[in-house]
């Protein structure tokens, strides 16, 4: 009898053996399928992150770029304008000061 409940024993131990394996795997599984899917849920927010700052990124260029066109063309126009100042103040004193500089090339002082 001493034989029978070693026996009975010994298998007791061994199926609990099995079953703590089991356990033991179906954590591990559970834990390997956790880290793959928090890897897949970071690999998402990244692509997301970076889809965002690209964006982002792309709009200020185009901002920048926009304005720096229209930074050109008012600048070109304000130039333009300035221009067309100077050339009509030269046209009005012009005959003024040819008159000017005649009138000192031709005086005599002793």
């Amino acid at each position: 009898m001493d034989s029978s409940r070693r026996q009975e024993g010994i298998q007791q131990l061994l199926a609990a053996e099995q079953e703590a394996q089991h356990i033991l795997n179906a954590a591990r599984n559970a834990k390997m399928a956790r880290l793959k899917q928090a890897k897949e849920e970071a690999d998402k927010e990244v692509a997301e992150f970076r889809a965002q700052l690209e964006a982002d990124f792309q709009k200020k260029v185009a901002e920048s770029s926009g304005d720096t066109g229209a930074n050109v063309k008012r600048l070109e126009e304000e130039t333009e304008a300035k221009i067309q100042s100077l050339d009509s103040e030269s046209d009005r004193i012009s005959g003024d000061v040819v008159q000017m500089l005649l009138r000192y090339v031709t005086q005599v002082k002793n």
